[in-house]
């Protein structure tokens, strides 16, 4: 990775690439009030605001400090994903208004969603995500049971959705939920690794995710990736939303039994133990009366 830096001041905000880059077109589109350039995915995003609308622009291109990897591919990457947000549009996905070339690089243009990350690694890394007052993710955790029950619901919901259009999610964790706390709204983001069936774990230990989030498939090359996966997925969400995360005992879980016993089973490590759809461990998990 370069060590040299460019630094840019673009309105209310500043930031720094390891080569420089024309953002010229940037400003066309309304006035910079947020930057996200912590992200080692290679994309470099933006808050910008035209005639009192908000929007978020998503772009590759650039190369970000974070970012060790080659820009065309944050580009393909970028462009494939666009199909996506298309086919499974929902209320519970941000919204994509429209997308484009610009330059060497690529943009796709975003409704604003007032909501907050719930993993904000760029300002809350490590201990202080769970600990510091401000933290998105520590003051989700310390909303109601209720609240995050139904918080989660809209992700459970989505990725049913998700499974019916014949896709499977990948790379999905907490980092991909936003939820706007004045509003008790959350809203899914960033599904751009999402694969239609059938496909397989093509990348071995080192595939797309998180391992709190991760089941064993996902760390197998050519082990198949679906939605049992997905179960494991939705399961693993569960934990770290109303329980320890890693820690899957009953003693840090904060719903009740019954829910418990479902995210249970949907964290198998035999995925025959697993419920074999979305929709099935949805009903189950349901059918506990969890909201």
């Amino acid at each position: 990775m370069s060590e040299k830096k460019y630094t840019y001041e673009i309105d209310a905000v500043t930031f720094q690439l390891q080569e420089p880059y024309d953002f010229a077109w940037l400003t066309k589109l309304g006035v910079v009030f947020k930057v996200f350039d912590q992200q080692d995915s290679g994309n470099l995003s933006f808050g910008v605001e035209k005639e009192g609308q908000k929007f978020f622009v998503k772009f590759a291109g650039a190369k970000p400090l974070t970012f060790d990897g080659n820009p065309l591919d944050a580009i393909s990457r970028l462009i494939e994903a666009i199909p996506l947000y298309n086919e499974l549009k929902s209320k519970s996905l941000i919204n994509l208004v429209s997308h484009f070339e610009v330059g060497t690089g690529y943009a796709a243009v975003f409704e604003w969603f007032a909501g907050e990350c719930l993993h904000s690694h760029w300002l809350f890394a490590g201990e202080a995500k769970l600990s510091h007052p401000e933290s998105p993710f520590y003051r989700y955790k310390h909303l109601s049971v209720e609240q995050r029950l139904a918080s989660l619901d809209v992700i459970f919901s989505f990725h049913e959705l998700v499974e019916l259009q014949g896709y499977v999610a990948v790379d999905f964790y907490d980092g991909s939920i936003l939820y706007d706390f004045a509003n008790d709204e959350t809203r899914i983001c960033d599904i751009d690794f999402y694969r239609l069936k059938p496909t397989v774990n093509d990348l071995g230990e080192n595939f797309w995710g998180s391992s709190r989030f991760k089941s064993p498939e996902e760390f197998i090359l050519d082990a198949p990736i679906d939605e049992v996966t997905n179960v494991f997925n939705m399961g693993a969400t569960a934990f770290v939303l109303l329980g320890g995360a890693s820690d899957r005992s009953f003693a840090k879980w904060e719903a009740s039994k019954a829910q418990y016993d479902v995210a249970s089973r949907a964290v198998s490590l035999e995925r025959e133990e697993r419920f074999q759809s979305v929709a099935a461990f949805k009903l189950a998990w349901d059918e506990t009366g969890s909201i």
